[in-house]
């Protein structure tokens, strides 16, 4: 998917200031460029979280070997909780120095010369890195402060939803849920009863999906000895069991006429019959239903009662789909991976930022059931502390953006990496090169040489658009400071 574009604030830290002139102009207006020749002016706006992203020259006028500037800034920035993150260039070419900056806290490495179209790939996945742990970070501190039990999420749409429980809670109205299958419709439920007056009493759920009409009616309602073949004891249902406290109806919409008509009387009498009496049982419930299915629609087919529609959605909750809600995608993640560690004892303590990068663009089709499932599998068969991108289900792995440890040496490592985040664009787009480019946000002239460069066979047709910018992108050099 084509990403939008956003203003990334750059700092670049280097005495040059020529370069710094020519830098600004080249990379572009979606990026907003400083430029300090002091790593302490750098450090001040760090500390005054006015940054995204820092670009530092690495290297000793004297030499090839990092500044005692260089390496106390990158030290001192590390220690600042969600400072923007580092990237180092330096002429310095060997595999050495590289691990040395990224060791110091750096989060990539540049070689000398510097491509600039590569320089603003690095920026934008450094600018996507900060902007989750930045957006993780203030959803932790919002749920510190407006949690409510089991409801995660800090996004306007989750904000609101919030607020309408809190509202609803106190009162005995009935309450419809409504929303894609997976999206929580329970956890709402069960949050809207532990914060009411009821919480202490019983809440108890139902779902009507794909049983008989008979088994549903006895569920819910029960029955008494004798009322059927098999009936050799009475038997509560679920409106019983729930008496003085919440029963959550779940997929309403699957119920049959006839029973809509039982539930339609239970709701505006408050008594229910089991089944083989006739005797009026007395209820104090409170009554919480939900569905998937457009029950408007429903009405007008006639599969569905107009009077228990009113009488159920008095209040209506409307819950929306995981893909309306990215930002609260690494909360979710984060939550359901301190869960899943725990229960099969692994040893995993967060994510790489690739493994981030693809849960960010996935669409959820399964909303946070999906989500939960992914991150369970992938706790399952990781091996590491962290998750990566071998670590994510087929469905997911063409959208992540690598950012592991480098294997073998430096320039391996790099090479490696463009090979398979082209590969990956190729794929995620059926061999569009035309689309491959604009998921990399490059021209289609630069794919073209990394296909070359980094021998990838492809053969897919190639469409026309005279609106690419065919320009090939200059290297930048910058003197040792």
């Amino acid at each position: 998917m084509q990403r939008e574009q956003i203003n990334k604030k750059v700092v670049l830290v280097d005495q040059d200031e020529a370069f710094g002139r020519v830098l600004k102009g080249v990379l572009g207006a979606d990026y907003t460029l400083r430029h300090v020749p002091k790593t302490a002016e750098a450090l001040s706006l760090v500390e005054k979280n006015g940054i995204d992203v820092i670009l530092l020259n690495w290297d000793d006028p004297a030499g090839l070997a990092p500044t005692k500037f260089s390496l106390e800034f990158l030290q001192a920035v590390s220690s600042i909780p969600l400072a923007p993150p580092v990237i180092v260039f330096s002429w310095d070419l060997r595999r050495e120095t590289a691990i040395e900056a990224m060791r110091q806290g750096a989060l990539d490495f540049f070689p000398q010369p510097l491509l600039i179209q590569e320089l603003r790939f690095a920026i934008d996945r450094a600018h996507q890195r900060v902007t989750l742990e930045r957006e993780l970070a203030a959803a932790r501190q919002f749920m510190a402060t407006k949690s409510v039990e089991g409801l995660l999420g800090s996004s306007k749409p989750m904000e609101r939803v919030r607020e309408v429980i809190h509202k609803v809670a106190s009162v005995l109205t009935t309450v419809l849920i409504t929303g894609e299958s997976g999206t929580g419709k329970e956890v709402v439920a069960r949050a809207i009863h532990h914060l009411s007056q009821r919480a202490e009493k019983p809440f108890v759920a139902f779902s009507a999906c794909a049983l008989p009409e008979s088994l549903i009616e006895d569920e819910l309602f029960g029955h008494e000895k004798g009322a059927f073949t098999g009936a050799a004891q009475s038997r509560r249902g679920r409106f019983e069991e729930a008496q003085g406290g919440t029963i959550f109806l779940d997929e309403i919409g699957d119920l049959a006429l006839s029973l809509q008509a039982k539930l339609l009387r239970v709701l505006q009498e408050r008594k229910m019959e089991r089944l083989g009496s006739n005797t009026p049982i007395p209820l104090d419930v409170r009554v919480i239903c939900a569905t998937n299915r457009n029950l408007e629609r429903m009405i007008q087919e006639g599969s569905f009662r107009q009077d228990l529609y009113f009488r159920i959605s008095v209040v209506k909750v409307g819950l929306p789909p995981l893909r309306e809600r990215l930002g609260d995608i690494a909360l979710l993640a984060e939550h359901f991976l301190r869960g899943f560690a725990l229960v099969h004892q692994k040893g995993v303590k967060g994510f790489s930022p690739g493994f981030l990068s693809a849960l960010v663009s996935y669409s959820w089709p399964g909303n946070v059931r999906e989500l939960q499932n992914v991150i369970e599998s992938s706790v399952v068969l990781s091996d590491g502390v962290r998750l990566g991108v071998d670590d994510l289900p087929p469905e997911l792995n063409p959208l992540a953006v690598a950012s592991e440890a480098p294997k073998g040496s430096f320039q391996e490592a790099i090479r490696t990496f463009k090979r398979e985040l082209v590969r990956a664009a190729l794929k995620l787009h059926d061999g569009n090169k035309l689309k491959a480019a604009q998921e990399l946000q490059i021209s289609r002239c630069y794919l073209h040489r990394l296909l070359n460069q980094l021998e990838i066979d492809d053969e897919a047709e190639l469409e026309i658009d005279e609106g690419v910018d065919l320009r090939v992108e200059p290297a930048l050099t910058a003197r040792p400071h």
